[in-house]
């Protein structure tokens, strides 16, 4: 089972959204993209206990806030049409009833899920429809006319309607099948049932672990316990035994001489027939209140101590969620995963495992990640990069990665800056591997000493990518582009022709006229500051047997000490001691360039038109979509 195919309309952030999801996703997009709504619409849906919150929506899960009705209430008569469009308005049972759809908001969540089991496709058989994968139709038949039967899967429809009633002051929300909505007859509720049939289960990324060990009700080990068909046999035995316990008659606990004064006072307030001996019971506890404190206690040191499951370490809790996870999906294999950034104070190796285990053991996983390392272990076509617009548009963006970077580049040496790029609003492409590390530590090393003036890169949110050359800098530069990206390309010199296709994909290209960033550094610095750094330096021995004293040629020296720590931190740790005038001035303008493209300066007054450019996150501040 795997959900292929999920539409949002009016949803938090998302005003309209068609996403298709592969066998395993993950998601990845700029904060408040609308990662996190995809999963709770996933949630809404499909989730067995999502709709046990009262009320399971509230104003703020609307688009812009916007729940109230528009219209005036409808006042016609029975039989005439109140359609904004002619057509007949589309009720559901619940829904108030005098006011057209089109007046008020509702929001509006359709899942598809394929793959069904023989399970699931006996109990939704009357609501099954028929799908066709290429072309996003839907039909009542196996095998309709010219369509490749391949491409044809048995489908259910399920859907969200949220609401606000006026009437009752309150918001709704139910799941129905869609094919009852559809076909114009009564709507039939998709139950609890029905969605535990389904098996989806959704981790947030505030995951603290204090319900996964308790016996509440929707809790880790309720669930595992009902898929092994378990039932513990406590609550009846405890809750007897509690109310057999009579706290006046035992005289150790020190209270009964206190109640032994009010059993006399009382005897002069109230009549003979109520009784004369005051009973105090030790609570009136239920099966629920038992389910809610009832926890496990875990030591994970060394000796006997043990604490409470969630007073443990945010990693630990972490990873004892995940072996329960594991346990369900073993129990039960028809599973969809759906979690926030399993990375969450884990380490990568564990991050990987987390991802590897999951995508093994569910029918479908699905992630939101902020770690390069969960985005290796997918491929590009199960890496779902999401945008949104300014009109609350949510769509996928197709990932093509350059025709120079084959599929087993890609795997090799490729993926892991990819990935990192992936992950960044900016991306700034570098000729080679010494202009990477060297330009980020000029940049954070001048806004150390003027921040006024310069930004790192970290604060500007630019991801430096390795081009390994520069005829890769169009290629990869159109791909980010492609994603949303605002790029920038570093490097030298370029002929014509390499220049014109870098300066297409690009917002600013960043140019030098030397041949070799190591040559650029060298003249653009002084010979104190290259004689204090060969001073500093753990000369290696073949460059001590050319060069006895380097401060002697202290250019040649370190030109032949920058080419052979080519890539390898020899110009960067240069930049990082050098003064504000000792770095060069082409590096200094660049970095203050991108300053001032990625953080304008306000402007001067209310009414001046901003300086620069901006780009900040369309729909970012107001919807909480993510």
């Amino acid at each position: 089972m795997r959900a292929c195919r999920v539409k949002v309309s009016d949803f938090r952030g998302v005003k309209d959204a068609t996403i298709m999801l592969p066998h395993h996703a993950v998601l990845i997009g700029d904060n408040n993209t609308g990662k996190t709504t995809l999963l709770e619409s996933l949630d809404l849906a499909l989730g067995p206990d999502r709709l046990n919150r009262t009320p399971p929506i509230d104003e703020h899960d609307f688009y812009e806030g916007r729940y109230l009705a528009k219209a005036t209430p409808d006042t016609s008569t029975e039989g005439e049409d109140v359609s904004p469009e002619g057509g007949d308005a589309e009720t559901v049972e619940g829904e108030p009833e005098n006011v057209t759809n089109d007046s008020a908001p509702r929001i509006e969540i359709e899942v598809t899920v394929t793959d069904l089991s023989e399970e699931q496709k006996a109990r939704f058989g009357d609501f099954l429809e028929f799908w066709d994968s290429t072309t996003d139709a839907f039909y009542d038949q196996p095998d309709p006319a010219g369509v490749d039967p391949a491409h044809v899967a048995e489908a259910l429809r399920v859907t969200f309607h949220g609401w606000y009633d006026p009437e009752e002051d309150d918001f709704e929300g139910r799941t129905y099948f869609f094919r009852s909505l559809s076909e114009g007859g009564s709507p039939v509720p998709f139950s609890k049932k029905d969605k535990q049939i389904c098996g989806f289960l959704y981790l947030r990324s505030l995951r603290t672990g204090s319900r996964a060990l308790s016996l509440e009700r929707g809790s880790l080990l309720d669930i595992i316990l009902r898929l092994k068909e378990v039932r513990p046999q406590m609550w009846e035995d405890t809750l007897g035994t509690l109310s057999e316990y009579s706290v006046a008659a035992d005289p150790a606990l020190g209270i009964s001489g206190v109640l032994e004064s009010i059993n006399k006072a009382l005897k002069k307030y109230v009549p003979k027939e109520w009784g004369i001996e005051p009973h105090l019971k030790v609570s009136n506890l239920t099966r629920d209140h038992l389910r809610k404190v009832i926890t496990a206690f875990i030591a994970t040191g060394e000796g006997k101590h043990a604490a409470p499951y969630f007073r443990q370490g945010t990693g630990t809790i972490n990873m004892l969620v995940l072996a329960m996870l594991s346990q369900i999906a073993a129990d039960k294999q028809n599973v969809i995963f759906a979690m926030e950034e399993p990375e969450t104070a884990i380490p990568p190796y564990a991050q990987k495992r987390i991802v590897h285990e999951i995508r093994k053991l569910a029918s479908q996983a699905i992630f939101t990640s902020h770690s390069p390392y969960v985005l290796e272990e997918f491929a590009t076509e199960e890496t779902v990069v999401l945008g949104r617009d300014t009109d609350g548009a949510l769509s996928r963006k197709p990932i093509e990665l350059p025709d120079n970077v084959k599929l087993k580049r890609y795997r090799q040496e490729f993926r892991t800056r990819f990935c990192e790029g992936l992950l960044a609003r900016r991306v700034l492409i570098a000729e080679g591997p010494t202009e990477a590390s060297a330009f980020p530590v000029a940049c954070r090393r001048l806004a150390e000493i003027n921040p006024g003036t310069y930004s790192s890169l970290e604060a500007l949110g630019i991801c430096v990518v390795d081009a390994d050359g520069e005829t890769n800098i169009p290629g990869m530069a159109k791909l980010y582009r492609e994603l949303g990206k605002r790029t920038f390309a570093l490097c030298d010199q370029q002929d014509a022709a390499n220049q014109a296709l870098i300066e297409a994909e690009v917002d600013i290209l960043l140019m030098h006229d030397e041949k070799g960033f190591e040559n650029l550094v060298l003249k653009g610095t002084n010979e104190d500051a290259l004689k204090r750094f060969a001073a500093l330096l753990d000369w290696p021995g073949h460059l001590i047997t050319k060069y006895p004293d380097p401060s002697a040629d202290v250019f040649n020296a370190l030109a032949d000490y920058f080419s052979w720590s080519k890539g390898n931190w020899g110009i960067a740790d240069f930049f990082a001691q050098c003064a504000e005038d000792e770095i060069p001035e082409w590096v200094r303008n660049a970095c203050s360039q991108l300053k001032t493209t990625c953080d304008p300066a306000p402007p001067l007054d209310d009414a001046a038109e901003p300086v620069g450019e901006s780009d900040a996150d369309p729909g970012a501040s107001s919807d909480g979509a993510d």
